[in-house]
């Protein structure tokens, strides 16, 4: 439970409140029409003084604890500015370990619904619990008070954060290759039970990419990989976080980083249905898709889309995988500060033609400036038409009835996250 403004108390899933500002003459709803949020090419900025702390505010229920998960998302989607729904769509990175000027203005300015957390914001359990915790309430001091995701790359092997605490967390390869089923998911129950621990929602793993040389990989058997993939999703889950399997459609055999340039697979439909997408498929028809996320990968797909890499192609995200294969969750791009996109597109033309090819969640994880164009790109779409309102409201009421439902918690216990992390 967290305490938040002038004697209010909000706990997740339960009551909801927001705030009206009374030092203010006109009405809650006349203001957000209004709004104080000016977009441009440069960024959007707030009044001073929206921004006063000192300003009397006083809460207003806005739904009650009778109502369904739908009825709160459809109240708070009618309730929000353009400007917040964007804002939710993104996931953002900064550089420190504790909450800076950096992130609390893509909190409180560009309204930010996820963080992402590196190495670099990471010291130590309790601190980690404590910067979250910091986060959230900055979330909070909003209107609509909406709670972030907190997510992470702990895959494993050589992609673990925090090492020091997590040495023990095996590779994916070293998994696979052992082939045993039940320690594959008791790692991922304490490594989801680790995380929760700390403040975080979502982990982004595990990868179902194909290949016998990427410690990452569970091997190149698909059927194997679809099989170790779903213990790993159901031990987070049972472990207190929500799974991310990657990097859709496979990008096993590319053989350049996309971290550093684009690539293409070269292989038609047929072969990469039977491997490379078969594990995905696997987890989609077996697994409920509320407890895992999927991340598109930049890799392109001349198969099914000679143009677009696939966090920008209609093609792999809507026809592929909403339409052939079923799924209904949130679709998240990999990080749009890769070389294998941000060499061939403005951040602007990302964010735009991301979100019109279908992705829910747009991670941008290392600048600032990067943000801002991201956001705004996804602003002009809307408002020159490229963009239909339609997809921005699909997109946040996917992310809105995932934190409604999955985030029970707002504030990490940072003496218990020091006595859960580390291995035991």
């Amino acid at each position: 439970m967290l305490f938040i403004g002038v004697g209010v108390v909000l706990a997740a899933g339960g009551l909801f409140t927001y705030y009206k500002d009374f030092a203010k003459e006109d009405t809650h709803s006349a203001h957000r029409a209004e709004s104080n949020h000016h977009s441009s090419k440069e960024g959007v900025h707030l009044n001073a003084d929206h921004q006063n702390s000192s300003t009397k505010i006083e809460p207003v229920t806005y739904y009650q604890d009778a109502d369904s998960v739908e009825e709160k998302v459809r109240r708070v989607l009618e309730s929000m500015t353009l400007e917040e729904k964007i804002g939710q769509m993104l996931v953002v990175g900064f550089q420190s370990t504790e909450s800076d000027e950096h992130i609390e203005r893509m909190i409180r300015d560009y309204h930010a619904g996820g963080v992402i957390l590196f190495d670099r914001n990471m010291e130590n359990p309790s601190q980690v619990a404590k910067l979250t915790n910091q986060l959230q309430k900055i979330a909070y001091s909003s209107s609509l008070q909406i709670p972030l995701t907190f997510s992470v790359d702990q895959e494993g092997g050589a992609i673990i954060r925090m090492k020091e605490y997590f040495s023990s967390l095996p590779s994916q390869q070293a998994l696979g290759e052992k082939g045993d089923k039940k320690a594959i998911s008791k790692l991922a129950v304490r490594t989801g039970q680790q995380l929760a621990a700390m403040g975080f929602t979502i982990n982004f793993a595990p990868v179902l990419d194909l290949s016998d040389t990427d410690s990452r990989s569970f091997g190149t058997d698909p059927l194997l990989t679809g099989e170790y993939g779903s213990e790993v999703i159901s031990g987070l889950v049972a472990g207190g976080v929500t799974a991310t399997v990657k990097h859709f459609p496979g990008n096993g055999r590319s053989n350049v980083d996309p971290h550093e340039d684009t690539s293409a697979v070269d292989a038609d439909q047929l072969d990469l249905e039977n491997n490379d997408i078969y594990p995905f498929k696997k987890v989609i028809q077996e697994l409920n898709h509320d407890d895992f996320f999927v991340m598109v990968t930049h890799i392109k797909y001349p198969a099914y889309d000679k143009e677009h890499p696939a966090s920008i192609s209609p093609v792999i995200m809507q026809d592929l995988l909403r339409d052939q294969l079923g799924y209904t969750g949130i679709v998240v791009t990999d990080d749009l500060e890769m070389g294998a996109v941000n060499k061939y597109f403005t951040y602007e033309d990302l964010g735009c033609q991301a979100v019109s090819a279908g992705a829910d969640m747009l991670l941008v994880c290392h600048t600032e400036e990067s943000q801002k164009q991201v956001f705004n790109g996804i602003l002009e779409g809307v408002q020159s038409g490229e963009i239909p309102i339609s997809r921005v409201d699909e997109a946040v009421e996917r992310i809105l009835s995932y934190k409604y439902q999955h985030i029970t918690t707002i504030e990490a216990d940072e003496e218990e996250a020091a006595k859960i992390v580390g291995d035991k």
